[in-house]
């Protein structure tokens, strides 16, 4: 059977699907046409049901429910790993100081946490995430929220940090934050939707147990990057949450949506994960 599969060219995602399109691991007889792109790209595709399973947002789950439900494996959850605010120069009051801002997409969870920690921050523009920084610096607006490998980078080219959103969530919550998960179409089989979370598993099992077999195809698709940058982002997102959300990761994905609802920044229709 083929399945289309989308997720994006990060190391994260790369060092979690590496043994599973690899065929480094029994894929139980599914084979995956792949589609790599950005996150927000991912999170469009997936409001229009274009893939069988994807990689999205947490935020974008939300406005997917009807058409896909998450997986247990492959998730991108973690304590103070969330989007960092950054500027070109010292910024002490964000919501007086800041006009406008770039962010990874409107869907993305980044943008979600935003809006809470900064409701008033309106002026958003949409940029491919590894565009924000270069749109910092020249100061096509006053801040950038700066998601995956750039959390590494920013520093080194000058830029100041306002807000570290993962910080912030942490404090608010004392839960892991929430950024991506695997979704899978609700009108697959029941047992297609367990062998994929079954193989997607298996493949982050072979990545923790040899982790330089996807080192290749992790440089593959992060070639600008030096590898200490890339294994720093992969510690940092591919966790025991990968494995398996848990109750910990489902909890947390829960009182994501909560927030979201008691803010009325969208209305999950109280939907909630169920914990076994």
């Amino acid at each position: 059977m083929i399945l289309t599969l989308g997720y994006s060219p990060c190391p994260n995602d790369c060092f979690i699907f590496d043994a599973l399109i690899h065929k480094k691991i029994d894929t139980e007889g599914l084979d995956f046409n792949v589609l790599l792109e950005d996150v927000e790209t991912l999170n469009r595709k997936a409001l229009n049901g274009e893939l069988d399973i994807t990689k999205l947002s947490f935020h974008a789950f939300a406005y997917t429910l009807d058409d896909y439900i998450l997986l247990r494996a492959g998730s991108a959850l973690g304590f103070n790993c969330g989007p960092i605010l950054i500027s070109k120069r010292e910024i002490k009051d964000p919501a007086i100081e800041i006009k406008t801002v770039a962010i990874p997409g409107k869907l993305t969870t980044a943008n979600f946490l935003l809006t809470i920690a900064l409701p008033n921050l309106k002026n958003k523009t949409e940029f491919v995430f590894s565009d924000i920084e270069e749109a910092v610096l020249t100061e096509k607006v006053d801040a950038g929220l700066i998601i995956h490998e750039n959390r590494f980078t920013y520093q080194q080219k000058g830029l100041k940090k306002i807000i570290d959103l993962g910080e912030y969530w942490n404090t608010l919550s004392h839960a892991p934050i929430p950024l991506g998960g695997i979704v899978i179409k609700r009108n697959l089989e029941e047992a297609i939707q367990q062998k994929v979370n079954r193989v997607i598993k298996k493949s982050v099992e072979f990545a923790f147990a040899n982790p330089e077999s996807a080192m290749n195809y992790v440089k593959t698709h992060a070639q600008a990057m030096s590898e200490d940058v890339m294994k720093k982002h992969i510690a940092l997102y591919v966790n025991q949450f990968s494995l398996d959300l848990g109750i910990v990761g489902i909890s947390a994905i829960n009182l994501l949506f909560n927030k979201a609802e008691e803010l009325n920044i969208f209305d999950a229709g109280g939907y909630k994960l169920v914990i076994d």
